[in-house]
């Protein structure tokens, strides 16, 4: 029995039939390299092995109305391969609106939480005799770098089936003991937790006092609630549109070189523009800078002072993203700056403090606000947290293959929330840069229109790069 962090809990507590709380990794793979030829059955049954070596894929939700803290991580004793990979095939002519279309509606459906969290999808039907792959997991049982890890272990770098991790062949999260599970939560809940607390409570205090020093001499990053109001800032429904579009990690490094500046700064200007293009067409530009809520990963920061380590490992930063700005080489170097900011000042907070305070979140309490928050009518008007999530996760630079099929493109696509309908992903790999776009369709209803945007703010800043 492995329990789940209070920040890996939230995730199931926030969830509701609008706000799903699930990480979506698309995988463009070319069939063509597989060994034998392409099966389905082929794909399932090596997937069946697959699986034997990755335990996150076999564990499943426990708890028990005795249980005062969070739930935990069993063994599924009678895990079935075919309960979790499914096929499918996109309507002629088989195009990318297509398979957009399609991969949006299965992104809006639920996971069933009395089976482990995931399942994989493989759609074929593609005009390009491509095969996409689909893989559905739950923010509670993985995060940004988890998925990329969970993406290696499905990968190889050969076409050839991968021997098997012996260690994890053997290796289990146990089974179930409401009885052990009651016991140590009443452990955490009613001493470890106050503890905690204690603490906590010192260490967070001094947060706001050194934002507001840092504010007063323009080193800070953008507090929550001054974002400006847009479309993707209100309660979302469960319908899903994606964009995927991918651009070249060679032109990206020729940008940064030319300006000076980091790849995910070139990112964060590319995505103010494309973001400020949109806007302005639907003439909604407001007169601010939007602000981006950048997830960053403290998987390397020493955790052991936590009561549960968890599966997510993520802290947030704030940064602007120029979209008031018209001219694109200003644009990137405001941006560039803002991230400097953002960076520092996020450097001087506790890289797990936001992991800390999520071991109290209160599940019921929680699941009532978000039902609450998410009701049309009843949703408060207050200013959006944030503009949007801007993800950039990197991958491995060299050819890899799923399941002896040459991997092509991959995109992730991460979850939106009510008031924040819009998150934008990007992986790099093999020498691209995968762009993953998802967005709520009662908000965003021309996505590709965004996806677009992305290729021609590149080919702008090429274009100001010169020979």
């Amino acid at each position: 029995m492995e329990r789940l962090s209070g920040l890996d809990a939230s995730f199931l507590y926030m969830e509701t039939r609008s706000q799903l709380m699930q990480v979506i990794g698309l995988i463009e793979v070319d069939p063509s390299t597989i060994p034998g030829g392409y099966s389905f059955g082929r794909v399932r049954d090596q997937m069946r092995q697959l699986v034997r070596a990755t335990p996150k894929f076999r564990r499943k939700l426990d708890n028990s109305l005795i249980n005062i803290d969070h739930p935990a991580w069993i063994e599924d004793e009678h895990f079935d391969i075919d309960r979790h990979v499914h096929r499918v095939a996109v309507p002629a002519p088989g195009g990318i609106g297509e398979v957009t279309e399609l991969c949006g509606h299965l992104a809006g459906q639920t996971l069933d939480r009395a089976k482990p969290l995931w399942e994989l999808w493989v759609i074929e039907g593609l005009s390009n005799g491509r095969i996409m792959i689909m893989l559905r997991m739950h923010h509670a049982a993985v995060d940004g770098v988890g998925s990329a890890e969970v993406l290696a272990q499905l990968c190889s770098l050969s076409p050839e089936q991968p021997d098997l991790d012996a260690d994890l062949l053997h290796q289990s999260a146990g089974g179930s003991s409401h009885a052990m599970l009651a016991a140590t939560g009443a452990v955490h809940y009613l001493i470890r937790r106050p503890i905690a607390m204690a603490r906590l409570l010192p260490e967070t205090v001094a947060v706001p006092i050194a934002w507001l020093r840092r504010a007063r001499s323009h080193e800070a990053m953008p507090a929550p609630f001054q974002a400006p109001r847009t479309r993707f800032n209100g309660p979302i429904s469960p319908h899903r549109s994606i964009a995927l579009t991918q651009l070249s990690l060679a032109d990206i490094k020729r940008v940064k070189n030319r300006f000076g500046v980091k790849v995910n700064d070139v990112v964060l200007a590319i995505t103010g523009g494309a973001l400020r293009e949109y806007l302005l067409a639907h003439n909604e530009l407001p007169d601010r800078p939007l602000v981006a809520m950048v997830p960053v990963s403290v998987h390397g920061a020493d955790d052991s002072g936590l009561m549960v380590q968890g599966t997510n490992k993520v802290s947030g930063m704030f940064t602007q993203l120029a979209s008031d700005v018209d001219d694109p080489v200003e644009r990137i170097e405001r941006a560039a700056e803002f991230s400097r900011k953002a960076k520092a000042h996020h450097a001087d907070i506790d890289a797990n403090i936001l992991r800390a305070w999520a071991q109290f979140a209160p599940g019921t309490t929680m699941s009532t606000l978000m039902k609450f928050y998410g009701d049309r009518k009843l949703s408060l008007k207050h200013p959006p947290i944030f503009n949007v999530t801007v993800s950039n996760v990197a991958g491995a630079d060299i050819p890899v293959y799923f399941c002896g099929a040459r991997v092509t493109g991959v995109y992730p696509l991460g979850p939106i929330f009510h008031g924040l309908g819009l998150n934008i992903t990007v992986f790099s790999a093999d020498g691209m840069l995968n762009v993953g776009i998802l967005g709520c369709t009662d908000q965003i209803p021309d996505i590709d229109v965004l996806g677009h945007a992305f290729d021609e703010q590149l080919k702008t800043l090429l274009e100001v790069c010169g020979d």
